[in-house]
Parts: structure tokens; sequence; C-alpha cells
């Protein structure tokens, strides 16, 4: 079904090559989104602080200001998907994009049909967000407690202890599909699949990176958590107190 002009999801492509972006243009346009351009990490910040674009494809390596950099700033005001773009040797550069906050990456060179199922499992979840914020407005609390974790799934709210927690879409995800299953081990594959939404794109490391920036966030002491618990060789899980 095509979408309206109104309805259209936005993209904002940033990367200094050309012949990326007009490719990422066209194979994006055809699939029914509108696209924003930026050549530069400052132009980016730029359009992404005042377009408020639905999705952001980053490249790392970029004139002016590097793709972290622009991945930081941006997360610090937006909470918008971001994919982030790496070169097959750029190994540390994948790891610091997801701890900076990025909620995935692809690395190049990536196939149209990836990148396409990447950008509609990461907008598929935006979606699902505000579905039920506006189901909120009805009046239905729609909250999850385990412990000293609440999750308030109507506003998007994490607490421990009462106090709130700052997290991205896909952070509070993960958080979100764990506690929905206090106790249940869950794997990183099935991670991978259920909050991600992809089976058999992406990288198991993906999980552990945001797991580890997450218990940053929530727990007293990393490396003894309390609420999100890694069991060997398994998956994770919340400790059901």
């Amino acid at each position: 079904m095509e979408q309206t002009n109104e309805n259209k999801k936005t993209i904002l492509i940033v990367d200094d090559e050309k012949p990326i972006v007009d490719i990422l243009v066209y194979n994006l346009e055809k699939e029914g989104y509108k696209t924003l351009e930026a050549n530069d990490g400052l132009t980016a910040v730029d359009i992404a602080l005042s377009q408020k674009p639905d999705l952001i494809l980053l490249d790392i390596m970029l004139p002016k200001m590097d793709g972290l950099t622009v991945c930081k700033k941006v997360r610090a005001t937006l909470n918008v998907p971001i994919l982030m773009l790496t070169a097959k040797d750029e190994e540390i550069d994948k790891i610091l994009g997801l701890e900076l906050g990025a909620d995935d990456y692809i690395t190049k060179p990536f196939s149209v049909r990836e990148l396409m199922a990447r950008i509609k499992a990461n907008l598929r979840k935006t979606d699902a967000r505000v579905a039920t914020n506006e189901d909120s407005e009805k009046g239905n609390a729609n909250k999850i407690e385990v412990g000293e974790l609440q999750l308030n799934l109507d506003k998007f709210e994490t607490k421990v202890s009462g106090e709130i927690i700052d997290l991205t879409i896909r952070e509070f995800e993960v958080l979100k599909f764990l506690a929905s299953q206090p106790g249940q081990v869950v794997t990183r594959e099935v991670l991978l699949e259920k909050v991600w939404g992809y089976e058999y794109y992406g990288d198991i490391r993906t999980v552990d990176v945001t797991v580890r920036r997450i218990r940053g966030k929530i727990e007293k002491d990393t490396a003894n958590p309390k609420i999100l618990v890694t069991k060997r060789g398994v998956g994770y899980y919340i400790k059901n107190n």
C-alpha cells in the first residue's frame, strides 16, 4: 500500500561518498520513503535536530565531525533509530557506535535488500512505541514491575528504585522483552530476532554491547549485576526478586 506524503517516513542519509548517497536515495524513495542528505558531520547534526527524521543512516568516516560524535550529539536530543554504516575493518567503531547510543550497524559493502530489512525492522519498533503512547491516552496504565525495576510502557519510561533512567528505544525494548518474562533466560539469538526484528541479519555482539550499555545505566555494580543477569553460555534474564 503506497504511503501518502503526510505519513511517509523520512530518512536522513549521512555519507560523504556521493555514489553511495545516490544509490540510497534511489532505493529508499523507490520503497516509499522521503530522504534528507548530509555530506559532513556538522550538517548532519543541524539537519537531524531541525528536521527530526524518523531514522538516520550514519557513516562513521565524515569530514568536519566524525559519525561517532554526530551520534552522541543527536542522541542527546533525539530518540530516533540510528544505523551506523561501517567499513569491514572498523570493529572498534561498531562497538563504540553502539556504546554511544546507535541502535544498529551495517557493514559496507552492504546489500540493498539487507539494508531495507534493517530499516523496516527499526521503524516497526518506533511505530509500535507510538501506537502504545496513543493507547495510553485511553487511561489504562501499562506497566511492568520486577523488583526495583519499573517500566511504564505507555510513557516509554524506566525507573530503578524510583529513579528515572534515560534509555534509547532499543535499550528499552530489550528490558521490556526480558522483564515481561522475569527469571526466564533468553538467548542472544532470540533477542536479536524479537527486539531487533530480524533473524538472519545482524551480529549477536550487538546484543552484548546493548546489554552492557543498559547495565551501565541501571546497575549499581556492573561487575555484579542484580537486575539484568547473564546466564553464562546461554543468554540474559531479569532477576525475579
